[in-house]
């Protein structure tokens, strides 16, 4: 399944990351980093960055840690497990922290989004990339059916940035997709 997700999520989460301002990023933290994929891509987007992929699944991990081996070897790369209710990341480090397709497991969204915005330097970027936009049929199907599952509107992730304390929030759609990139600027 995570490999599929790889394959599966990469046209979005590339769409996603198109939105990035050209900055100089130096400390990434993917959270939810799924297969790894996404990872890979960013360290590959920023070479000159050193990145923290995070997930909660052990197994996910894992396959983070197969797929971006060589970049973990050269010390650009941190794979490990945790949890985005508490992260035990340091504050005030991150440039850009993302999270593709998994903010919908997240419970606690402003929670979640505060621990984020703690650990992203002033005016870091949190990107949010969903393949759902909150209002999509098979966004809510898979709701019903995944436990735990919960596809949020765009009005729902402005809400809980803004709690979390970002000062500006920017959203995307893509036409003809339910699919949706929010940026929160601390």
């Amino acid at each position: 399944m995570l490999g599929g997700m790889n394959a599966g999520h990469a046209k979005m989460a590339d769409w996603g990351l198109s939105y990035l301002p050209d900055i100089r990023q130096q400390r990434i933290a993917d959270l939810g980093c799924g297969g790894g994929r996404n990872a890979g891509e960013l360290l590959r987007r920023y070479p000159e960055s050193r990145l923290v992929a995070l997930d909660y699944s052990e197994l996910s991990v894992e396959k983070t840690r197969a797929y971006n081996e060589k970049m973990i070897r050269a010390g650009r790369c941190e794979a490990v497990q945790g949890d985005v209710h508490h992260l035990e990341l340091p504050d005030d480090t991150f440039d850009l922290v993302t999270a593709f397709e998994t903010v919908y497991f997240w419970g606690e969204l402003a929670e979640c989004f505060a621990e984020v915005c703690r650990i992203l330097k002033e005016g870091g970027l949190f990107l949010i990339c969903n393949e759902s936009d909150g209002t999509d049929e098979a966004g809510l199907k898979y709701e019903k059916i995944i436990e735990g599952m919960k596809c949020y509107t765009e009005q729902q992730l402005k809400q809980a940035l803004r709690a979390a304390g970002f000062s500006s929030v920017e959203v995307h759609r893509r036409s003809g997709k339910p699919w949706i990139t929010v940026l929160g600027r601390k």
